[in-house]
C-alpha cells in the first residue's frame, strides 16, 4: 500500500498526517506553528510533525512516495517556495521550503495554497462529493479561499481564492496585507485579535485575555473565542457580529460572481464555533445575494482539522 504524508501549516497549528490510497488517515500529529523565529525554524517545524505522525504509523518517512504540504503566503508550486506568509513569522521574502523539507525527509515534496488543498480535500473525500463546483471558506488566523470549478481546481494566475482580501467596507479597517477594508481585517482571527487588544487598551472591559492566559495561550485561539462566546463576553460578542457580518457580505459577493452551488466554511473559528455561526452566516449572506430565492448549500467542513492534511498528501502521486 502506496503511503503519503500530508502538512497542513496554518497561522497557529501545524497539522501532519499519513495517508492511506483510499484519503484515510493512519496517523497524525498537531503542535502549535511557532511564534518567533522564520520560514528555517517554521521548516524545521512541520519536518518534526511529519516524522511523529510517520513514527505513530510506523513507517519510515523515507518509505513514503512524497509529502504534500498546504502552505498560506504565495505559494510557488514550480519552485517550490513560499514568499510572504504574514500571518506566520518573520516570513516577508521568499523560502524555498519545498527543498529543504524534500532534504531533510528523504522524499519529495510538493506545495500548494493551504486552503486550495482543503477545498479539494472536500471535494474528493468529504461534504462536497457530489457537486462539480465548491467555493471554500475557511476562517481562522486569516480568512482564506479555495475554489473548484467544473470538476477542476480553479488557481486563476496562482494567486485564485483569496477571498480574505475582497473589500467589504471602502476605507474601512486596516487589514493584515496592509490595504483597507478587506474581509480579513472584521473577520481574521489576528485582526480580530488586535482590535481585542485596542478596545482592551482603551477600556473596555473582557474575560478574552484572561481565557488565553487561564488555557496557558498566548493568542486567542479559536477555543479561547469559543469559550469567551459562551459566558457572553460583551467585546468577543461584538467582535464576532462583526466578522459574520462581514463574511456573510464577502462569501454572497462571490456567489454572485461564480455562482456555485455549495460553500464549505472551514478553519480553526468555522469549525470550533459551528454549524450554529455557520447558519448565521448563511443568514447574514442573504441580503447581499442576487439569486436569494436559490441560495447555495452552506456546509461546515466534514473533515475537520485533518481536512488540510489530507487534501495535501491528495497532491502526491502514490502510483
Amino acid at each position: 500500500m502506496a503511503l503519503r504524508g500530508g502538512i497542513d501549516l496554518g497561522g497557529t497549528k501545524i497539522q501532519s498526517a499519513i495517508v492511506a490510497e483510499d484519503g484515510s488517515v493512519l496517523a497524525s500529529d498537531r503542535r502549535e506553528t511557532p511564534t518567533v523565529g522564520g520560514p528555517a525554524d517554521v521548516t524545521a517545524a512541520l519536518a518534526a510533525s511529519l516524522r511523529a505522525a510517520a513514527e505513530a504509523a510506523r513507517v519510515d518517512p523515507r518509505e513514503l512516495a512524497g509529502v504534500g504540504v498546504g502552505s498560506p503566503g504565495e505559494v510557488d508550486e514550480t519552485r517550490g517556495t513560499v514568499t510572504s506568509a504574514r500571518n506566520l513569522p518573520d516570513w516577508e521574502g521568499e523560502f524555498p521550503v519545498g527543498d529543504v523539507l524534500s532534504q531533510d525527509l528523504g522524499v519529495p515534496v510538493r506545495l500548494g495554497n493551504d486552503v486550495q488543498m482543503a477545498t479539494e480535500a472536500e471535494f474528493h473525500l468529504g461534504g462536497a462529493r457530489d457537486e462539480d463546483s465548491l467555493l471554500g471558506v475557511f476562517w481562522g488566523t486569516g480568512v482564506g479561499g479555495g475554489l473548484i470549478l467544473d470538476g477542476k481546481p480553479w488557481l486563476g494566475r496562482g494567486a485564485a481564492g483569496e477571498i480574505g482580501h475582497v473589500v467589504v467596507k471602502k476605507g474601512g479597517a486596516r487589514c493584515p496585507c496592509g490595504r483597507r477594508g478587506c474581509m480579513e481585517a472584521y473577520a481574521g482571527r489576528g485582526a480580530m485579535e488586535a482590535r481585542a487588544r485596542k478596545r482592551q487598551a482603551s477600556g473596555e472591559s473582557t474575560q478574552l485575555f484572561k481565557i488565553m492566559q487561564d488555557r496557558g495561550r498566548t493568542r486567542l485561539t479559536s477555543g479561547v473565542w469559543a469559550r469567551a462566546l459562551r459566558r457572553s463576553d460583551p467585546l468577543a460578542l461584538d467582535l464576532i457580529d462583526d466578522a459574520i457580518e462581514a463574511l456573510g457580505a464577502g462569501i454572497a459577493s462571490a456567489v454572485n460572481l461564480l455562482d456555485v452551488p455549495t460553500v464549505i466554511i472551514g478553519g480553526g473559528l468555522g469549525l470550533r464555533l459551528g454549524e450554529p455561526y455557520v447558519d448565521r452566516i448563511r443568514t447574514a449572506m442573504l441580503p447581499h445575494l442576487f439569486v436569494d430565492w436559490s441560495p447555495p448549500r452552506v456546509l461546515v467542513a466534514t473533515l475537520g482539522d485533518l481536512g488540510g492534511a489530507q487534501g495535501a498528501a491528495l497532491q502526491i502521486d502514490a502510483g
